[in-house]
């Protein structure tokens, strides 16, 4: 991604294998857990993570999708996730700065995970518009942010959240779930997508 936070400060973050305690830390394994619970279906055919950080979503997401492209800005967190997901080799890691670099195809998984606080106003606004598009018919996109406001953020989680349900309400996306407490906010939108019990033909 193109973000309004320097790409020094990432680079000094990743001096460190795991700087956000993605292995360490409950409130991270926990957060982890609720968004996979989350996710409507069971598996997806084509996964995207957008800003993968060194690679434990990107591995826990895995088994959940035939295929997962995991993409991050900086080159020490690339390395650090395609080595933690070695063992699977249908996740492919790249090094990507979007908007300007984009994903051929579509995908029926999208994660936009403790990213979008980095852009500015404008660049967050490019990628909305350009994530919807991604998306293919009965996908979901799943954003989940961090609340807090901090130093290194141009905006907090809570705006990022408000101007995703502009966007895509815009494009026609439907909201298809929120969860919220003191610490981050969880909410997916969907093309046409049905509930978990009428796929499960519960209803």
């Amino acid at each position: 991604m193109k973000t309004a936070t320097p790409a020094s400060y990432f680079a000094t973050l990743y001096a460190e294998e795991d700087p956000f305690g993605y292995r360490s830390r409950w409130y991270e394994a926990r957060k982890r857990q609720l968004l996979l619970a989350s996710l409507p279906a069971e598996r997806y055919a084509a996964g995207w993570e957008i800003g993968c950080s060194n690679g434990e979503l990107t591995a826990a997401l895995a088994p959940r999708c035939e295929r997962l492209l995991a993409t991050d800005l900086d080159a020490r967190a690339v390395a650090l996730a395609a080595a933690r997901n070695a063992p699977h080799p249908w996740v492919t890691v790249t090094r990507a700065q979007h908007p300007h670099d984009w994903p051929a195809g579509r995908f029926d998984l999208i994660v936009f995970s403790e990213v979008g606080y980095y852009l500015d106003a404008t660049a967050l606004v490019q990628m909305g518009e350009r994530l919807g598009g991604s998306l293919c018919e009965g996908g979901v996109l799943v954003a989940c942010h961090w609340r807090t406001p901090f130093s290194a953020a141009p905006q907090d989680g809570d705006a990022v959240h408000r101007q995703l349900r502009r966007l895509f309400r815009a494009r026609g996306l439907a909201r298809l779930f929120g969860y919220l407490d003191d610490d981050f906010r969880l909410e997916a939108w969907g093309t046409d997508a049905p509930s978990v019990a009428r796929r499960g033909g519960l209803r």
